[in-house]
């Protein structure tokens, strides 16, 4: 069995209501077929999508990574098909119609901005680009290949291409720490950085500043992080997600 859209629609319809029974409810589907779909899904993946427990349901970790893309995909995929009706049928947008072409890093605000720029700009065309790389995509607007980016910072740092593009501020995030279930500090909820600092450490790939300003924590916490062993051998930049 090949991954399909529609294995996407479903997932995230159990991300949202939080429970089989609510999501197959909202499905049309009896809960032991919806279970059934979710099991054949998570084959196809390599492992579990979602925990049970008694409030429900929540995803783990493989779950996010795949929730994280199905809301850049299926949003895309929408208007794509809005697109290409439109183009079928003569129907194309007007010349007033704004376009919206979004250079982004991979993370969740990218599917929500693109579905408030559906909700808010219905008819308009809206396009992606996902690039680890944030000079990239800032290039990609200097070039006019995109018309915005998203991107992140820490601390004071500068955007990308800060001198040929101007930058504002839509969205803060806390930085968490991912840690086993059975480490000690798993039940807080701050965790001082210090407290890590026998650990070691992995992050996505990219060229943010995110390295060197995480870098700069340690040393300030009185440590230097240390790095999965074996792991970015061309890379000996401290990684941002503890393992």
């Amino acid at each position: 069995m090949d991954l399909e859209l529609r294995h996407l629609k479903t997932l995230r319809a159990i991300a949202d209501a939080g429970s089989l029974t609510k999501a197959a409810t909202s499905l049309g589907l009896a809960q032991p077929a919806l279970s059934a779909q979710l099991k054949r899904i998570e084959r196809v993946l390599g492992g579990a999508l979602f925990e049970r427990g008694r409030h429900g349901v929540r995803a783990t970790p493989l779950g996010e990574l795949v929730l994280e893309r199905a809301r850049v995909v299926l949003p895309a995929v929408t208007e794509l098909q809005r697109d290409a009706v439109r183009f079928a049928t003569g129907a194309g947008p007007g010349p007033d119609t704004p376009r919206f072409r979004l250079g982004a890093t991979h993370g969740p605000l990218l599917g929500a901005l693109v579905d408030r720029l559906a909700t808010a700009h219905p008819g308009a065309p809206v396009t992606t680009h996902t690039s680890w790389s944030e000079r990239e995509i800032a290039c990609g607007v200097v070039e006019g290949r995109l018309d915005y980016a998203l991107v992140g910072t820490c601390g004071g740092s500068a955007p990308p291409e800060s001198e040929r593009l101007t930058w504002r501020e839509i969205a803060t995030d806390p930085v968490f720490v991912m840690l086993a279930t059975g480490h000690p500090l798993a039940d807080r909820r701050q965790v001082r950085l210090a407290d890590l600092a026998d650990t070691a450490w992995t992050d996505v790939p990219g060229d943010s500043c995110f390295g060197d300003c995480f870098h700069a924590a340690c040393a300030r916490a009185g440590f230097t992080p240390a790095r999965v062993p074996d792991q970015y051998a061309d890379d000996d930049r401290p990684r941002a997600a503890n393992e």
